[in-house]
């Protein structure tokens, strides 16, 4: 372990600004020596956690994930991720490092090892160097697809989310993997992402759909996207986007059709809503996520046509909290105070919301207007 951390630590240095970058890692399990690619966000903040993605087949896949990443990172709200590619193409090592028996479909013996160089030396070695979170996500294809299902038949298993296109299954994985899926407690993802076009892989495929969506657990996010035009090539390009949408559909902030069918149809108090909703993410991922504005904005707008007033109160809470230079949080404070039938206590937190930057819709001209509004209506 000490020559992979020298080879490597003398040329992550550049890091801080490259954001991809292709390297030797030197494996003791495997007694060779991978090229392996990396893509780190820019700006890595120790501060944060970033998930971890591994991308077999890298040759093909690997530039296709981190730009899906980036994409959806830009405008879908999903974190950062550090993006850890294996090329296995140079003379077919894939079908070396992903063999199986094709009696009992287990890895083969340079399949174990390969197991090893990933679960007990590049994983362990990202989680020491970077500030990386509980939550890692594998993408397989074909081969590789099959291959990443081995962690599931751990006790504990080392991914969170598996992303399988056009899996080339070995013998008996289309109940082993239903199997395995049903014992788990925490909360996985499983993607399984096939073409319209058929094969000779496709009966135990859609055996291993049948079987998956068969298990009732609260725990397994199952997925399972078929492309009808795409063949075994562009199934990789069709199906990628749709996994990550899926996979980190909860960052994504809340949209008009969520707002409509989720909060205003829900008994539950309307900050409940947002406080799950965020909640949920440190449960599944291991880190928090700020509170975008436009959350806010829905539960403000949500309180206000439900007349769910009380929420206003832990809403105005978490602003002060969230976005402490802002009017937001004196002003819904003061909207719940007033309709609390405290005049006087509001009229005092619309001046101190009137002090502080306007945001959004709220500007100081609003909050001048409430306060003259109760001056007006209760003479003070």
């Amino acid at each position: 372990m000490k020559r992979i951390v020298l080879i490597l630590f003398l040329s992550l240095g550049t890091m801080a600004t490259a954001q991809v970058k292709q390297e030797i890692f030197e494996s003791f399990k495997l007694q060779e020596r991978r090229d392996v690619q990396y893509y780190f966000p820019e700006n890595l903040d120790d501060t944060k956690k970033y998930p971890l993605i591994i991308v077999l087949d890298a040759e093909y896949l690997f530039d296709q994930v981190v730009a899906t990443s980036k994409l959806y990172s830009r405008f879908h709200g999903m974190p950062q991720s550090i993006i850890v590619g294996i090329n296995q193409s140079k003379n077919d090592l894939r079908y070396e490092d992903c063999a199986f028996n094709d009696e009992n479909g287990l890895p083969s013996e340079k399949g174990e090892k390969f197991f090893e160089f990933i679960g007990m030396e590049l994983i362990p070695y990202l989680d020491l160097n970077f500030s990386t979170a509980p939550f890692k996500m594998i993408v397989g294809y074909d081969i590789t697809a099959n291959f990443q299902n081995y962690w599931l038949f751990k006790g504990n298993s080392l991914f969170s989310a598996y992303v399988n296109i056009s899996p080339t299954l070995a013998p008996e994985m289309e109940t082993r993997i239903p199997s395995r899926l049903s014992v788990f407690e925490k909360q996985l993802f499983y993607q399984l992402i096939v073409e319209g076009e058929q094969s000779k892989d496709t009966p135990a495929i859609m055996a291993l759909d049948r079987g998956i969506k068969a298990l009732d657990k609260e725990t397994l996010h199952y997925f399972f996207d078929e492309y009808k035009t795409a063949d075994h090539i562009s199934v990789v390009t069709y199906g990628l986007g749709k996994a990550f949408d899926n996979i980190f559909s909860m960052f994504k902030p809340i949209s008009p059709k969520e707002y409509k069918t989720k909060i205003l149809a829900s008994e539950e108090p309307v900050f409940q809503y947002l406080d799950d909703k965020y909640q949920g993410i440190v449960d599944v991922f291991g880190f928090s996520k700020p509170v975008e504005l436009n959350d806010i904005m829905a539960i403000y707008a949500a309180s206000r046509k439900k007349e769910d007033f009380e929420s206003l109160k832990p809403l105005s809470d978490l602003c002060k909290k969230e976005y402490p230079e802002t009017m937001l949080g004196f002003y819904f404070e003061a909207e719940y105070l007033e309709q609390l039938g405290e005049p006087k206590k509001a009229l005092k937190t619309f001046e101190k919301a009137f002090q502080m930057e306007e945001i959004d819709f709220l500007t100081k001209e609003m909050a001048l207007e409430k306060m003259d509004a109760l001056k007006a209506d209760f003479g003070f």
